[in-house]
């Protein structure tokens, strides 16, 4: 497994929507400058946010981008997976099972793969967002 650049940005991209929300639409520009990434990469990850509907966005004047939901009601999992697909260690996991099954190695990928969706299902966007108030002590 190994998260995109796309993917670390989308996390960024949402921590920040978690931090102003609140505040109504926020301009991507904005998002942009305080990340310090380019506008432009962050286009191609709120399009996919939105279509994925974990997004609200508005046109025009005023507009930009919201959560479209409560900030804890937000897996990481869910996040990540809208803009990588599945993080699972091995390349089509449950498709190859027939082959791996008979393989001594499959229950090794099968567990990682369980723990992985398991990690990231249990952290919320809230976590990220107000870590000290949940107690973490990591930063993205």
């Amino acid at each position: 497994m190994l998260i995109s650049t796309k993917g670390q940005y989308a996390l960024q991209l949402m921590v920040d929507l978690a931090e102003h929300n609140g505040q109504g639409y926020i301009p991507l520009k904005e998002i942009a400058a305080r990340q310090d990434i380019s506008e432009k990469y962050l286009e191609s990850i709120v399009k996919v946010l939105v279509k994925k509907e974990l997004l609200l966005a508005l046109r025009g004047k005023g507009g930009g981008y919201k959560l479209k939901r409560p900030v804890a009601e937000y897996s990481l999992l869910e996040i990540l997976t809208a803009l990588e697909g599945s993080l699972s260690p091995v390349s089509d996991l449950e498709k190859r099972r027939g082959s791996l099954g008979a393989c001594k190695t499959y229950p090794v990928w099968k567990e990682l793969d369980r723990m992985i969706q398991e990690y990231f299902q249990e952290k919320t966007l809230l976590e990220l967002a107000t870590p000290d108030l949940v107690g973490n002590d990591f930063v993205i």
